[in-house]
C-alpha cells in the first residue's frame, strides 16, 4: 500500500480540500493577517518610542516656575512634560496618561500611583532632572503622596474598561457563535420547518444577553469592591440600564455577523475583524482621546467607546444616567440597526 493509499494521508487530504474550497476561510488564514500586518506596518513606520508623560501643575498660563520644571523634564531622553491645572493633571494621572504629577514649590511635591508600573522610576528620573537644573552638589528636598483614594488610582480607571471588554466579547463571540453552531449543526434547518418567525429566535438571543450580562457585570462590580474598594459613586440602577443597552448592542452586532456566515472559521474571522479595532481604540487600557483628531468621529462612534465613557461616568464620577444620553444613543443605535439588518439577512441554512 501506497502512502498516498493510507487512511492518514486520505483524511489530511480531505481537511486540505475542505481548506481551499472555501474563499473565506483562505482569506482569513492568509489575506486577514497580511492586510492587518500592512495596516500597522503603515501606522507605526519611522515613529520614535513615545516619551513618558509627566504631569507638571501650572498655576497660571505663564507660570515661570511650572515652565521651569517642565523644561528640566523635557530635556531628559524618554520623558515629555505636560502642564496643566490641578484637576487636570490629577485626571492625567488616574486616566494612564501621566505617569506622575509635578507641583513645582519649596520642596516641589510628587503625586504618583505607586501601584503603576515605572512610576516609582519616573519619580526617580525626574527628582535627578530637577537637582541638575538647580545644582548637581545638593541633593533636591521633595513631598511625596502616593495616590490610594480609591477612583483616583489607574486601576479605577482600568476596571470600568475590562468591564466593557467583557460585556462586548460575551456579546459578539456569546450570539455569534452559538448562532453559527445552530447553523453548521443543521438546528436552523430543523426550526425552518416549524411556526417560529426568524424574528423571535433572534430576539431570544438578544433578551438572553441582557440577562447573561447583567450577571456577568454583578461578578464584576463585586470583585472590584471586594478587591479594590471601587464602590460606584453613581447609582446602580444606570449602571444596570447601562449594562442591559450594551447587551442588546453587542448582541445585534453578534446577530449581524453570523446571520450569513456558514462554518466556523467564516464566523471567527468576522468577529475577530469587529472586536479587534474595538480593544485597540476604544480606550480599554489608555483613554481613547489619545488617538489623533481625525479618527475621534470613528471613535467615538464605535460602541465600546461609548460603553466605557458612559461606565466611568457613572462608577468613577457619579454622573446620572441622564447625563450618559449620547452614549446611551450610541449603544442604542447600534443595537436596533444590528437587529434590524440581521433580521433583513438572515437565512436558516
Amino acid at each position: 500500500m501506497s502512502f498516498r493509499d493510507r487512511p492518514l494521508a486520505q483524511l489530511f487530504l480531505a481537511r486540505w480540500r475542505e481548506l481551499v474550497r472555501e474563499p473565506g476561510v483562505l482569506f482569513w488564514v492568509f489575506g486577514f493577517p497580511i492586510l492587518l500586518a500592512i495596516a500597522l506596518g503603515l501606522a507605526f513606520r519611522n515613529r520614535p518610542p513615545n516619551a513618558l508623560a509627566i504631569a507638571v501643575v501650572e498655576r497660571s498660563a505663564d507660570d515661570p516656575a511650572a515652565a521651569s520644571v517642565a523644561a528640566a523634564i523635557d530635556a531628559v531622553d524618554g520623558f515629555a512634560a505636560r502642564r496643566a491645572e490641578a484637576a487636570a493633571a490629577a485626571e492625567l494621572l488616574r486616566s494612564g496618561r501621566a505617569l506622575l504629577v509635578v507641583e513645582p514649590g519649596e520642596p516641589p511635591r510628587f503625586t504618583f500611583d505607586p501601584s503603576r508600573e515605572g512610576s516609582r522610576l519616573a519619580e526617580i528620573a525626574v527628582r535627578d532632572a530637577l537637582e541638575f537644573a538647580r545644582d548637581p552638589a545638593t541633593r533636591l528636598a521633595t513631598l511625596e503622596t502616593t495616590v490610594t483614594a480609591p477612583g483616583q488610582r489607574y486601576i479605577d480607571f482600568l476596571l470600568p474598561g475590562l468591564l466593557g471588554m467583557n460585556l462586548m466579547s460575551g456579546g459578539v463571540w456569546g450570539v455569534g457563535w452559538a448562532l453559527v453552531l445552530m447553523r453548521t449543526r443543521k438546528l436552523l434547518k430543523r426550526f425552518a420547518a416549524t411556526p417560529m418567525r426568524r424574528g423571535d429566535l433572534l430576539l431570544s438571543f438578544m433578551l438572553f444577553r441582557v440577562v447573561i450580562s447583567l450577571v456577568e457585570a454583578l461578578f464584576l462590580v463585586a470583585f472590584g469592591i471586594l478587591a479594590f474598594s471601587l464602590w460606584p459613586r453613581g447609582s446602580y440602577l444606570a449602571v444596570a440600564a447601562i449594562v442591559a443597552v450594551s447587551a442588546l448592542a453587542f448582541a445585534g452586532v453578534g446577530l449581524l455577523v453570523a446571520s450569513r456566515a456558514q462554518n466556523s472559521q467564516s464566523a471567527a474571522g468576522l468577529m475577530n475583524l469587529v472586536t479587534l479595532p474595538m480593544f485597540l481604540l476604544s480606550g480599554v487600557f489608555f483613554p481613547a482621546g489619545n488617538f489623533p483628531d481625525w479618527m475621534q468621529p470613528v471613535v467615538k462612534a464605535l460602541p465600546l467607546t461609548a460603553l466605557n465613557d458612559a461606565l466611568r461616568a457613572v462608577i468613577l464620577d457619579g454622573a446620572s444616567l441622564a447625563s450618559t444620553a449620547p452614549q446611551m444613543a450610541v449603544l442604542g443605535a447600534w443595537g436596533a440597526v444590528g437587529f434590524a439588518v440581521a433580521l433583513k439577512i438572515f437565512r436558516w441554512t
